[in-house]
């Protein structure tokens, strides 16, 4: 059995951002922040990550109207990694992205 779950509980940087695909669809994508503190010898460290969530149809909808940047959320969804390769540069380039 395979699993690609993914919870995540951050802070929205900024506002939700609301479109339509050419083909009709909603979509919309979240940008947050997690963060996480630790001791070590030296002192408190702390460390942040920042993460892409792609909410399709009703729940992009729903997310666009409640959400506010600042906004403690939490996600659940599944990683997926897209790649496409530039086109002044050619360098194929990566994302990863929670769905």
């Amino acid at each position: 059995m395979n699993l690609n779950k993914v919870y995540l509980i951050g802070r929205l940087t900024q506002d939700p951002e609301a479109r339509t695909t050419p083909s009709g669809q909603h979509v919309t994508t979240i940008r947050m922040a997690t963060n996480r503190v630790w001791n070590d010898p030296s002192g408190r460290k702390e460390a942040t990550e920042y993460h892409t969530v792609i909410a399709w149809g009703k729940l992009g909808d729903i997310a666009s109207n409640y959400l506010k940047k600042g906004g403690l959320v939490m996600i659940e969804g599944r990683l997926q990694t897209r790649s496409w390769t530039g086109n002044q540069d050619n360098i194929k380039r990566y994302v990863t992205e929670i769905i």
